[in-house]
């Protein structure tokens, strides 16, 4: 969002638009192994994605990472609504660190929302409104993630966390997230070394370890409670909600 738009949007009273940002690619080695829910498809992602996003607030670009003869072929590829930027870095690590420096690059105005999200996530209704909301409160960074493992874990027995109560929801800090996440652009600047440090000479983000550090530097991270969205690994799904019915 340009700063104009952004005088815009304060001056009619409406929200600050997210950006959003959805990472593609035509196949995942690293995910091939993960007990997804019955009936997963990236494609019912994408079409869950159109049916609860909230166009006159979110802006959508998709980001396809592919060495596939068949790019053109892709599901992405065959929509014309929203601009796709094409790129060859075959890991995941490479794919965020291209989009991560294409976001720094645009220069958008400090407030705005960079809402950055894998292909494998799925969301429900409301979602736009909660992530806005999070924004709200004096935190730094958000996820709609409620990671099941943060209450069953042995490594999180003895974790602790802070709440905080917005109109839709409460929130709780969380010690990290996976390399879907929200923050603003003027965040999002100042921790691109950090964010670059962890997925630099990896091919898997260490995205546990990433947020760690970022917390350490003082960053708070937040995730809604409910989740209002979900990685789709069964043993590992936001509680409290039947997913399945969106597939």
């Amino acid at each position: 969002m340009s700063k104009l738009d952004y005088l815009k949007h304060s001056l009619l009273g409406m929200p600050p638009q997210i950006e959003l940002f959805v990472r593609h690619c035509h196949y995942s080695a690293i995910s091939q192994h993960k007990n997804r829910l019955p009936g997963f498809d990236r494609k019912k992602c994408y079409e869950n994605l159109l049916k609860t996003v909230d166009l006159k607030r979110v802006r959508i670009t998709f980001l396809l990472d592919t060495f596939h003869p068949l790019d053109h072929e892709h599901f992405i590829m065959q929509q014309k609504k929203f601009p796709v930027i094409q790129t060859r870095q075959g890991s995941e690590t490479g794919s965020f660190l291209f989009l991560l420096d294409h976001v720094i690059a645009q220069k958008f105005y400090p407030d705005t929302i960079i809402y950055l999200l894998e292909d494998d996530y799925l969301h429900r209704e409301g979602w736009v409104d909660v992530l806005l909301e999070a924004f709200e409160l004096p935190v730094d960074y958000v996820t709609l993630f409620d990671h099941r493992d943060k209450y069953t874990a042995s490594s999180y027995k003895d974790l602790q966390a802070r709440l905080y109560q917005t109109h839709s929801c409460h929130f709780r800090t969380t010690p990290s997230t996976t390399n879907t996440f929200a923050a603003r652009y003027k965040t999002l600047q100042k921790d691109a070394p950090i964010h670059r440090a962890y997925s630099e000479n990896r091919t898997i983000t260490a995205d546990h370890e990433k947020f760690c550090h970022l917390q350490r530097e003082g960053a708070t991270l937040i995730s809604s409670i409910p989740g209002w969205s979900t990685h789709v690994e069964q043993e590992f799904t936001s509680p409290c909600f039947s997913w399945e019915s969106l597939l």
